[in-house]
């Protein structure tokens, strides 16, 4: 079998691990994988159960019944499947991303989903993102690299966001969920957000995307070939 790579990307919420990612599995021909979008999928089926994300009994009586898979489209856009529905943009609101964030802490969770990310990894070339890769779904990625920035900055760019889609928002809000999201990420008991040892920390307050894809591409370089 051939020598498959793996880049885990981590970071804080709206530190545009996802935009960033896409667009670098574009250019170098990798499979993308956005493991915040699996949680979200989690959080949209309780949600529409009824479950709170909160309850741990409730979260893993019903987390059988939850079949997720994740497709992608000619143009490479992950796409997540649940239960055979496409619930890509459903799941894409702050409301699901503050559940995703504390569905995600609970155990049950993570082992039925460790083991479907893995996978991916083992099969393909992969550019993974999300919030433990470097330190739990991926330990032994070939490259880690952890994406930051201000906490204004990151609900900047998560408001304007939200107003392109045609969504309403306000932006003292969205630093406030920000913050509240970045809390519930670092605190939790499993798997909380924090940089990998053996990661390179990239602050992306200041530079454009182009910016941030050259920087990237420079430490995958360093690492891997591309």
């Amino acid at each position: 079998m051939a020598k498959t790579y793996s880049i885990a990307i981590d970071g804080p919420a709206g530190a545009g691990k996802s935009t960033m990612a896409k667009r670098l599995a574009k250019e170098l021909g990798y499979y993308y994988v956005d493991t915040g979008a699996i949680y979200r999928t989690v959080a949209y089926f309780m949600d529409l159960l009824g479950v709170s994300p909160k309850d741990a009994d409730g979260v893993e009586r019903y987390i059988d019944e939850l079949n997720i898979e994740i497709q992608y489209d000619e143009d490479g856009k992950q796409h997540m499947l649940m239960n055979g529905l496409d619930v890509t943009d459903e799941i894409r609101t702050q409301d699901i991303s503050q559940k995703a964030s504390l569905v995600s802490a609970h155990p049950v969770v993570r082992e039925v989903l460790l083991d479907m990310q893995r996978d991916v990894a083992k099969a393909h070339n992969v550019i993974m993102d999300g919030r433990d890769i470097g330190t739990v779904v991926l330990p032994k990625a070939d490259v880690k690299i952890f994406l930051t920035a201000s906490s204004q900055v990151r609900a900047k760019r998560r408001y304007d966001e939200l107003i392109a889609k045609g969504q309403t928002a306000n932006l003292e809000q969205v630093r406030k969920e920000i913050e509240q999201r970045d809390y519930q990420d670092t605190h939790r008991e499993i798997a909380p957000l924090k940089m990998a040892r053996d990661s390179v920390k990239l602050d992306t307050s200041d530079l454009d995307i182009d910016g941030v894809i050259a920087e990237m591409k420079r430490i995958i370089k360093e690492k891997i070939p591309v």
